[in-house]
């Protein structure tokens, strides 16, 4: 396991992404699940930037586990922020036309629906969301 502790700012999207992107480089990750991994690890970082601190800035931990049988990874975001469980919110109704649906929620609802599973806790005064993808 890998881990990376930064300040959860806008700014260190792409150093996280570049993290996580480094460990899946070394067990071969595949063009389409490291782009499905980016974009889930882009959209968890910036809500954790955007609003676990607001107004203030804090610092969030990154961690990066890879199992071996079946070949999969799971990423971890670990902040002190305001409590919120993103998996709460009932997903977006794709079938209105995207200029009727409300703003926000359709971050959320692809990284669920392109990771093999999202969990969310709060404990010990902390948010930890993981997201586990598996490895072809």
């Amino acid at each position: 396991m890998k881990e990376l502790t930064i300040e959860a700012t806008p700014e260190n999207v792409d150093t996280v992404i570049e993290f996580v992107d480094e460990q899946l480089d070394e067990y071969g990750c595949g063009f389409n699940e490291k782009m499905a991994i980016d974009v889930a690890v882009d959209e968890l970082f910036a809500n954790i930037a955007h609003y676990a601190y607001n107004p203030d800035t804090g610092y969030a931990t990154v961690r990066v586990d890879v199992i071996k049988e079946p070949l999969s990874v799971e990423v971890t975001f670990i902040d002190n922020g305001k409590q919120y469980d993103p998996l709460a919110k009932s997903d977006p109704d794709i079938t209105v036309d995207i200029e009727d649906r409300p703003i926000g929620g359709m971050g959320i609802f692809i990284v669920k629906k392109s990771m093999d599973a999202v969990k969310y806790e709060y404990k010990d005064g902390k948010n930890i969301l993981t997201i586990k993808k598996k490895l072809q």
